[in-house]
């Protein structure tokens, strides 16, 4: 498996929208809105013109989602988390090379496939992005030979993305320069802050 000869290679995009976000009171994230539009069109408008096929994984408001792009739900209907998303995800896209970001990420790099393209060499199985001071799993790029692994690691029970990644050749790419490109909003209070923060900086996502 290699990312080809040439940086040219087609990619899929996965928005993973199919969590319960318990910690946004059960509300479905995706259309929990910021500076007055949905986190779902926030991130849909950075992704779009990085990748050749966009795909939205939710397992509720598939009606709605749909909207907006192709809807994939997960195999199975338990809320199994991330890696539910990426076998979804491996298994409909168009392209052997997938990239997923999550739903709630409105200040997704707008370089984030060319950083990840120009960091790959021919033993990559996946390219993950790391903020400075984490890994950041959801924000990644996995190639379709991975599809078996994953079905198994799922079958086993390992439900931790980075526990998953750690069994392949993994590049990681820096982003320490981008300190808000993976600004996770998980709770009402979080948004709120960095709604407030942006809307007095004049700032929008």
């Amino acid at each position: 498996m290699t990312p080809s000869s040439s940086p040219a290679f087609l990619v899929s995009g996965v928005i993973l929208a199919g969590g319960r976000a318990t910690r946004m009171g059960g509300d479905d994230k995706g259309w929990v809105p910021l500076a007055g539009t949905p986190l779902i069109e926030h991130v849909l408008t950075r992704l779009r013109p990085q990748v050749d096929e966009v795909l939205i994984n939710a397992n509720r408001s598939q009606a709605r989602y749909r909207q907006l792009a192709p809807v994939i739900g997960d195999a199975q209907a338990d809320f199994q988390g991330p890696l539910a998303g990426m076998l979804a995800g491996l298994t409909a896209a168009r392209h052997d090379w997938v990239l997923f970001v999550p739903c709630d990420g409105p200040a997704l790099p707008r370089d984030l496939m060319a950083r990840f393209r120009a960091a790959m060499t021919p033993q990559s199985e996946l390219v993950v992005a790391h903020d400075g001071q984490h890994l950041q799993p959801v924000v990644a790029l996995l190639h379709r030979a991975l599809l078996p692994s994953l079905q198994l690691a799922l079958a086993e029970g390992e439900r931790k993305t980075g526990a998953w990644f750690a069994r392949h050749r993994m590049t990681v790419v820096p982003f320490a320069d981008a300190p808000d490109a993976f600004v996770n909003l998980n709770s009402p209070a979080e948004l709120a802050t960095y709604e407030a923060r942006l809307l007095a900086g004049g700032d929008t996502p």
